[in-house]
């Protein structure tokens, strides 16, 4: 990362199972993911910096979906591919000399958040929730500096995780609900990032 001047980063989580074609929800999201990761390297990279260099999971779907949106404005986007028993191969559109593979989620997810300036979680699984919630435990206690903590698909959150549910019983904070903002679009999402950074990206 250091030899290629990666300065920040932007993490994006979300599933792999979902595809680029047909008409059903999880499509959208393929296409969500695109459009932000687009805008976002558009925005920072074009500037003559190495600032919000995309960065995902390096596998298919909503991965996918994000490094294809970089490779799309011809930015540079970044892959942390990782050893599964359903072996998980990296995905065409991250830049080559950022593709990466590890073996353990522990070092992976270190590497994740090393440089992040920026976390949004599309829908997904087991995978998704683990990284997403141990995020938020990070910040919750102060463990890493505060960053926009976006989860992109409000339906699919209110169902995922009942967060009032939670406050309800004690098991956090009301103001814990301030840590991460929930949208519906990719425009969104970049719109709380650079309002967080006053337009301009973090040294």
């Amino acid at each position: 990362m250091k030899k290629e001047g990666v300065n920040s980063t932007v993490v994006v989580f979300g599933s792999a199972r979902v595809a680029a074609a047909g008409s059903c929800k999880k499509s959208r999201y393929y296409e969500e993911a695109r459009e932000f990761a687009a805008i976002v390297s558009r925005r920072f990279q074009q500037e003559g910096r190495s600032d919000f260099l995309v960065v995902t999971g390096g596998g298919p779907g909503i991965m996918e979906a994000a490094n294809r949106g970089a490779n799309d404005v011809g930015a540079r986007s970044i892959g942390l591919n990782i050893n599964l028993p359903k072996e998980q191969n990296p995905n065409p559109y991250i830049t080559p000399a950022l593709c990466f593979q590890f073996r353990y989620f522990g070092i992976r997810k270190m590497h994740f958040l090393m440089r992040a300036k920026a976390l949004v979680a599309f829908p997904g699984g087991f995978g998704t929730l683990d990284e997403v919630l141990e995020v938020l435990t990070l910040v919750q206690t102060r463990k890493i500096v505060a960053i926009p903590i976006i989860l992109l698909g409000s339906e699919y959150w209110a169902q995922a995780i009942n967060f009032e549910f939670l406050v309800d019983e004690g098991y956090i904070d009301r103001e814990d609900l301030n840590l991460f903002q929930i949208v519906d679009n990719a425009r969104e999402a970049v719109h709380l990032i650079c309002q967080f950074y006053n337009e301009i990206p973090p040294e």
